[in-house]
């Protein structure tokens, strides 16, 4: 192999589009732009949205919901989950280490979807008042 035998792959490079050469080229007179009209002019074009006046797709369609750039710092665990934890002690680092939560959060809160039967504290961790109502009858604790 030598330096001056490099070539670019197969279908790598491809010739570049010539307009304005001709009628045998396909692309002669008004280089595929047509006649007339925005398109047809050098600079001519519309913003993104542009619907040629009419009020836009955006702009006809109403505004709704909010996503708060907090939420990934909530998160919340279920009974059921406590359950399967089987864990007597629970903090903020035993749930990420379960995988329970995301290694972002900060604010956990247990929420009443499921049975518990064993006595769980919770540290550092609020609950719904559903969940502390069957937490407490459980023999755990929420602090």
């Amino acid at each position: 192999m030598e330096l001056n035998g490099i070539k670019p792959g197969q279908g790598a490079k491809h010739a570049k589009r010539r307009v304005g050469r001709g009628i045998g080229s396909g692309l002669g007179k008004t280089s595929g732009r047509g006649h007339k009209g925005q398109k047809s002019r050098a600079g001519g074009y519309h913003k993104v949205g542009f619907e040629g006046g009419q009020m836009p797709m955006q702009r006809r369609l109403p505004k709704r919901g909010f996503k708060s750039h907090l939420l990934k710092f909530n998160a919340e665990v279920t009974l059921s989950a406590l359950e399967q934890l089987g864990l007597a002690e629970v903090d903020l680092l035993a749930l990420k280490t379960a995988g329970l939560v995301g290694q972002l959060a900060k604010n956990v809160k247990v929420i009443k979807s499921g049975e518990l039967s064993k006595a769980v504290k919770l540290n550092g961790i609020s609950a719904t008042a559903g969940a502390k109502v069957i937490i407490e009858a459980a023999g755990g604790s929420v602090a």
